[in-house]
C-alpha cells in the first residue's frame, strides 16, 4: 500500500482509470494521483470498508461492465461528511491487500485512540529498556559505534553497510554522530521492520498488532499447511522468537518476533524437513529401482590435463553424498598400485591404497546406503592381486564379495546391502581357475576417430583380469553392451553396462522406450565424453528421464549440472539413492520422455504416480542482495522461477524488474502469481534464480536456489540463495508464497475452469483394451464398472471441493481450513445477527462435521453453508463409506487378470492370434493391469485424503470456537 496500487476509482456514475493509490509514511492519510484537488483523505475517518458490488455505485449502467467481479469490488465509508471510496482492483490479489490492509488500520484506530499507526506499546518498551541498557550514564545518548553493535545484537539481519548509510544519513542531518532513544528507536524500525511481512502479520492479529497463541496456530495450518499444532508449540515458538520479555510473558508475537520465526530454517525454509531423514520404506526395492549419485574421475580437483590428484576429493564427495565413486587404477611402484588419469596425462598420482583407506574412513558419515567402486583397471595381473589385498585389508567387513543365492533372480536392495562396498569391474566365469584375457575396462569414448576404428578392428583392447579381483566383484559386474535385444537376451541381472555421453544421448532421444525398459532390468552408468578436458558436465536429467541409474558427474566442477545433481540427491535423507518413479521402474508401465508424447500421454498413466500438479509461486520480495559478489548499485534485479524436468514441464517465469534502490537491505517486487502445471512431480526440479540486469551482454546471477519438486512447503518461506561454488551467500534470500494444487484426469486448470454448483464436468473414464482372446477379455471386463466408480468418488469431492472454495470467494490453492476460517470472519464481520459453529454426527464409526447457524445469513454465506453440508460433506461421507469396497472389487479384478500372464503368449498363439498381434495383446495386458493398479491406489489415496479433510474441518472448527460442545450424535439412519 505504501509503494502504491491502480485502482479504478467511481464517482456520480463515471469511472476514473489509471488512478494510483498509496498510503502516505507516517500511514495518516490516503492519497491518490492524478486528482484535481489534490486527492487526500485522513485515515483516522475510516469508518468501514464493504466487500463486494453491491452498491449502487456499481450498477450504474456505464460502470457495471467493469464491476462484474465483487471480490475486486469494495467501498470505504468514513465517519465524517467525506463521501464513500467506491473502487475497482484489477485483480481479486490486490484487491486483498487494500482490504486487509484498511481493516487493520480500523481496527487500530479503534484500539489505539487514534494514536499512530505503527504504535506498539511492547515494543516501544523493550526498544527502550535495551537503550538505555547501553546509553551513555552521563549523557543519555549512544555513539555510532554503539548504536550499531546494539542493532547487530538486537537483530540477526543485519547488514553493516546499510546500517553505517543509515547513521551517516542521521549524522549529516544533525551535525554529529549521537543516537537518542527516540532516534534509535525509528532507525530500528526503518531498518527491521519488514512491510510485507507487517501486512501479513495483521491480516491474522485479532487485534491487529501482536499475534496470540490461537492467531499463530490459525497461520501455520491454514497458511503454512501445518497439521497436528498445539497452543504448547505455538507458546515454544514464541519464546523461541519473540524478543519482547513482556510479550513473552503474555503469549504474544510482535512483528519483530514473527519475522525472525518466517526467517528461521526450522520453522519456515522451503524445505520439507520430512524429506531430511532417509524413509526406510522405501529402500528395499532392488538397487536397479534407484538413482544413484554418482562421481566421474574423482580424483581429480580440476581439468583432466593438469589438474592434480587429490585423495581429499574422495572424502569430499563421499560427505556430498556420493554412493559410486571412480578410480583409474594404473601399475604403480614399490608402493604398490596408483590412481591417475590416463598414461600420458600430466595430472599427478595418488596411492590406491591411501584412496582406500579415506574411503574406509568417510564412506558411511552421510549415508549408511552402499558405495560402489567404479574401477577403471589398467594394471597387470601382479598389481590387480595387490588391490585385491589392499580393498580386502583395509575394508574388511563393510567390502561385500559373498557370493548369492544361485536362486537369486534380481539385484538386493539398498538395505540388505547397509554399510557394504561393492565393486564394479570385469568379471571372469565361475569356471575359470586362472588369470584370463578380456576386453579392457577402458571407457569406450576415451578412444576416438581413427584410433578407435583401428581398435574395433584388433578386436578391441585386452587385459589379463587376475582371478582374486574378479573374485571381489559380485553384483556390479561390467560387460559391454551391443544391443538391447543381445542384452535382454544374454546379460545377467548383476551385470551393468557403462555409456559414454554421445551414445547414451542417442539412445535417450532415438530409442528412449527401449532404454528406459532397460533399465529396468540391469543398471547403467553414463559418464562424460572424453573431449571435455575441462571437467565440464552434461546435463543429467536427459539420462534420469531414460531411468539410467548411475549418472556420473565431475563433482569438483561447479556450474549447473553440479547444482540439479545436489538438488536432485537431496531428496531422501541425502543418502544418495532416490527410489525411481513408479512409471519408470515398473515392469507393466510404459512412459516416454519424447516431448512428442509426453503431452498426450494418457490421464492413467500420469496418475498413476499420483501427477498433474499445479504449483502457485509468488515472489513477494528479497533480502541483502547486496552480500553476493554482483555489483548491483543502480541495478535492477529480478527473478525466475524454472521448472526443470521432463520435456513437457519445462518452463520459466520471470519477475518484473524490481523498482528503487537495489543494494539496500530489502528489494521489493510486483506481486504476481505464476502458475507451473507439473506432469511428472517426482523428476521435476523447481530452480530460483535472482539476476541484476545489464545494458551488455548477459546478465548476471546474484543467486540460485534448486529444490525437487516434491520437498517443497507450502505456505509462506524463505528461500536462502547460493553462490557459484554452491555455498550460501550471507543472509542472502528470497520471500515467496507457495501453492499446490492437485489437476485430475487433464482437466482444465481449476485457475480458468468455471464451476457451477450441482454440475458435473464430462469424464474420461479409463478403459480396458481388447486382448483379442475372449475368455481374457471377459476377466477384464468386470472391472469396467468399479473403474467407473472409483473415478466417480474422487472426483465428486474433486469438484465439490473446488466449488466450495469458489463459493467461499477463494483461489483454488486454498485450503478447507482457509474456507472454515473464511466463513467464521465472514459471520463475525457481517451486520446481519448470526453465527455459525458445527455439530458432529457418526455414521458407521466415522465423525462427520455438520454446519449450522444461529440468525439469519447473508446470502452468499448462506450458500456456502448449505453447498457444504448437501454437496461437498455428502460427497465425503460417500468416499469415505464405500472406497474401501471397490477398492478391493479393483484388487480382485487385477489378482483375476495376472493369472493369465505367465502362459499370455501360449493363450494368444492357441486363440490364432500371429505374432504382431501377439505383441500388440501383451502390451494391452500390461495397459490393462497397471490401469487397475493406479485406479486402486489412487481410490486408497483419495479415501485417506478425505479423512485428513474431515480431520482439518474439525480440528479448525475446535480452535476457531465453532465446534459446538454436545455428545456426538448417532445418524439414525445407521439404524434403519
Amino acid at each position: 500500500m505504501g509503494k502504491g496500487s491502480k485502482l479504478a476509482k467511481i464517482r456520480n456514475g463515471q469511472v476514473h482509470l489509471d488512478k494510483t493509490f498509496y498510503l502516505s509514511e507516517d500511514r495518516r492519510s490516503l492519497m491518490w494521483r492524478p486528482s484535481k484537488h489534490g486527492g487526500e483523505v485522513p485515515t483516522s475517518g475510516f469508518k468501514e470498508i464493504i466487500v463486494g458490488n453491491k452498491d449502487d455505485a456499481f450498477k450504474h449502467k456505464k460502470v457495471s461492465h467493469l464491476c462484474q467481479n465483487a471480490n475486486q469490488c469494495f467501498t470505504i465509508k468514513f465517519n465524517n461528511d467525506i463521501k464513500p471510496l467506491y473502487l475497482i482492483a484489477d485483480c481479486e490479489e490486490t484487491a486483498g491487500i487494500w482490504i486487509t490492509g484498511v481493516t487493520a488500520l480500523i481496527r487500530f484506530q479503534k484500539t489505539a485512540d487514534l494514536e499512530p499507526v505503527d504504535t506498539d506499546k511492547e515494543r516501544e518498551g523493550w526498544l527502550e529498556e535495551c537503550f538505555n541498557g547501553e546509553a551513555d550514564i552521563s549523557t543519555g545518548l549512544l555513539d555510532h559505534r554503539t548504536t550499531a553493535s546494539l542493532l547487530k545484537k538486537l537483530n540477526e539481519n543485519f547488514n553493516i553497510q546499510h546500517v553505517n548509510q543509515k547513521l551517516k544519513e542521521l549524522a549529516l542531518a544533525k551535525g554529529d554522530d549521537s543516537v537518542t532513544c527516540e532516534e534509535f528507536k525509528n532507525l530500528y524500525k526503518k531498518l527491521f521492520t519488514r512491510p510485507e511481512i507487517y501486512l501479513l502479520m495483521i491480516q491474522y492479529a485479532s487485534n491487529g498488532t501482536y499475534l496470540t497463541t490461537d492467531d499463530l496456530l490459525l497461520f501455520m495450518e491454514s497458511v503454512q499447511g501445518m497439521s497436528r499444532v498445539t497452543k504448547d508449540i505455538c507458546l515454544h515458538i514464541i519464546k523461541s522468537f519473540e524478543p519482547s520479555p513482556e510479550r513473552v510473558k503474555q503469549g504474544q508475537m510482535g512483528i519483530d518476533g514473527f519475522t525472525e520465526f518466517l526467517c528461521s530454517n526450522e520453522w519456515c525454509d522451503i524445505f520439507n524437513p520430512d524429506e531430511k531423514t532417509v524413509c526406510e520404506d522405501l529402500m528395499n526395492h532392488p538397487i536397479n529401482n534407484y538413482y544413484i549419485a554418482s562421481s566421474h574421475n574423482t580424483y581429480l580437483t580440476g581439468d583432466q590435463v593438469k589438474g592434480p590428484a587429490s585423495v581429499d576429493q574422495y572424502k569430499q564427495v563421499l560427505l556430498a553424498g556420493c554412493r559410486c565413486v571412480e578410480l583409474d587404477c594404473y601399475d604403480g611402484y614399490d608402493e604398490g598400485p596408483i590412481i591417475k588419469h590416463g598414461s600420458l596425462s600430466l595430472t599427478s598420482a595418488i596411492l590406491f591404497q591411501d584412496v582406500i583407506k579415506c574411503i574406509k574412513e568417510w564412506a558411511f558419515h552421510t549415508s549408511e546406503y552402499p558405495v560402489v567402486l567404479s574401477l577403471e583397471n589398467h594394471c597387470t595381473p601382479k598389481y590387480q592381486r595387490q588391490m585385491a589385498e589392499i580393498l580386502l585389508n583395509v575394508l574388511g567387513d563393510n567390502l561385500y564379495h559373498d557370493e548369492p543365492d544361485s536362486q537369486r533372480k534380481a539385484l538386493p536392495s539398498p538395505n540388505e546391502l547397509r554399510r557394504k562396498v561393492l565393486i564394479k569391474n570385469k568379471k571372469l566365469p565361475k569356471s575359470a581357475n586362472k588369470d584370463v584375457d578380456v576386453v579392457s575396462d577402458e571407457e569406450e569414448e576415451d578412444v576416438e576417430g581413427e584410433e578407435k576404428k583401428k581398435k574395433k578392428d584388433d578386436g578391441g583392447h585386452t587385459l589379463k583380469l587376475a582371478k582374486e579381483l574378479s573374485d571381489l566383484v559380485v553384483y556390479f559386474a561390467s560387460r559391454g553392451f551391443k544391443d538391447f535385444e543381445v542384452s535382454i537376451q544374454q546379460q545377467k541381472y548383476y551385470e551393468m553396462c557403462s555409456f559414454g555421453e554421445s551414445k547414451a544421448t542417442m539412445l535417450c532421444r532415438d530409442r528412449p522406450e527401449e532404454f528406459i525398459n532397460y533399465n529396468k532390468r540391469f543398471i547403467s552408468r553414463i559418464y562424460p565424453k572424453a573431449n571435455r578436458i575441462n571437467s565440464s558436465n552434461f546435463l543429467p536429467c536427459e539420462f534420469w528421464h531414460c531411468g539410467c541409474q548411475m549418472v556420473a558427474l565431475n563433482y569438483q566442477t561447479p556450474g549447473l549440472p553440479t547444482e540439479l545433481n545436489t538438488a536432485f540427491f537431496m531428496k531422501n535423507g541425502q543418502c544418495g539413492y532416490v527410489l525411481q518413479p513408479l512409471v519408470i521402474r515398473d515392469i507393466y508401465s510404459y512412459f516416454t520422455p519424447k516431448p512428442s508424447q509426453s503431452n498426450t500421454v494418457s490421464h492413467v498413466e500420469d496418475e498413476l504416480t499420483n501427477q498433474q500438479m499445479d504449483l502457485h509461486i509468488k515472489v513477494v520480495s528479497g533480502q541483502n542482495f547486496s552480500n553476493s559478489k554482483v555489483r548491483m548499485e543502480g541495478t535492477k534485479v529480478y527473478v525466475t522461477v524454472k521448472i526443470i524436468g521432463i520435456p513437457a514441464d519445462e518452463a520459466m517465469y520471470q519477475t518484473k524488474p524490481s523498482q528503487g534502490e537495489v543494494a539496500s537491505f530489502a528489494t521489493m517486487f510486483e506481486e504476481e502469481t505464476f502458475e507451473l502445471q507439473i506432469k511428472m512431480p517426482e523428476l521435476a526440479l523447481v530452480r530460483f534464480e535472482a539476476r541484476a540486469k545489464t545494458l551488455i551482454g548477459e546478465d548476471k546471477l546474484i543467486g540460485q536456489y534448486t529444490i525437487p519438486f516434491t520437498c517443497i512447503r507450502t505456505g509462506y518461506r524463505h528461500v536462502s540463495l547460493l553462490g557459484e561454488n554452491g555455498q550460501p551467500i550471507e543472509k542472502c534470500s528470497l520471500f515467496l508464497h507457495v501453492g499446490l494444487t492437485n489437476r485430475n484426469n487433464n482437466q482444465i486448470s481449476t485457475n480458468h475452469y468455471k464451476f457451477v454448483p450441482g454440475s458435473r464436468p464430462l469424464r474420461n473414464y479409463p478403459s480396458m483394451k481388447s486382448i483379442g482372446v475372449k475368455t481374457v477379455d471377459e476377466t477384464f471386463k468386470i472391472s469396467i464398472q468399479p473403474l467407473r466408480d472409483a473415478m466417480d468418488m474422487r472426483e465428486n469431492v474433486q469438484d465439490d471441493l473446488r466449488t466450495f472454495k469458489d463459493k467461499c470467494s477463494l483461489s483454488p490453492t486454498a485450503n478447507i481450513k482457509q474456507c472454515i476460517r473464511f466463513l467464521a470472519t465472514r459471520v463475525s464481520n457481517s451486520s446481519q445477527h448470526a453465527s455459525i459453529y458445527f455439530m458432529c454426527t457418526k455414521e458407521h464409526e466415522k465423525t462427520y462435521p455438520v454446519l449450522e447457524a444461529d440468525g439469519d445469513l447473508p446470502n452468499k454465506l448462506k450458500s456456502a453453508m448449505n453447498f457444504y453440508n448437501i454437496e461437498f460433506l455428502e460427497s465425503c461421507k460417500f468416499l469415505v463409506q464405500n472406497s474401501g469396497k471397490v477398492y478391493e472389487r479393483l484388487l480382485h479384478c487385477c489378482r483375476a487378470a495376472l493369472e493369465w500372464h505367465e502362459e499370455l503368449t501360449d493363450v494368444c498363439q492357441k486363440a490364432g492370434l500371429r505374432e504382431k498381434k501377439v505383441k500388440k495383446a501383451i502390451d494391452n495386458f500390461s495397459w490393462n493391469v497397471r490401469v487397475l493398479k493406479g485406479q486402486a491406489q489412487l481410490l486408497f489415496q483419495a479415501s485417506q485424503e478425505c479423512e485428513e479433510y474431515l480431520r482439518q474441518i474439525q480440528e479448525t472448527a475446535t480452535v476457531s470456537g465453532l465446534l459446538k460442545e454436545s455428545p456426538i450424535i448417532e445418524d439414525m439412519d445407521v439404524h434403519s
